[in-house]
């Protein structure tokens, strides 16, 4: 075999962006990626501090939380669900069914079980009791 095989904790900036690049040209091969659409709910103060912010895309039916934060000092105030439901109100009208997401069991999975989501996968390993959760929710579409 002619390579060699090199492994690396901190690997190079460019040798990453080869690895990307490959990705983006195989994937950009499926016609239905040019569906998937950004999604961006932001709650801002009153001088237009962004204070937390929901983050995500859609992609024909399903829609994926990839982010959602609220600064710690507003926390506990509601805006983690106003930007859920903004978020998830937008998915709606582009026709998606599903919600998805990823938290881990020291981030936020009681705040999105009351937000209407379930595990539909539990990831162990990482140790001292720490499991990765992939929640979803359905959404019901009017009509």
């Amino acid at each position: 075999m002619p390579f060699t095989f090199d492994q690396h904790e901190l690997a190079d900036a460019n040798d990453l962006l080869v690895v990307d690049a490959g990705i983006d040209q195989h994937n950009l091969k499926e016609p239905a990626l040019a569906c998937v659409r950004p999604l961006s709910v932001f709650a801002r103060d009153r001088s237009g501090e962004v204070r937390g912010g929901a983050v995500g895309r859609t992609w024909g039916e399903c829609c994926e939380l990839q982010q959602l934060w609220v600064a710690e000092s507003e926390r506990g105030c509601g805006i983690g669900a106003a930007l859920t439901q903004r978020f998830e109100a937008e998915a709606k009208q582009r026709g998606c069914r599903i919600v998805y997401l990823d938290t881990f069991t020291f981030q936020a999975p009681h705040f999105y079980e009351k937000q209407g989501y379930r595990v539909v996968l539990e990831t162990r390993g990482f140790g001292k009791g720490i499991a990765k959760y992939t929640m979803q929710k359905t959404l019901h579409l009017a009509g």
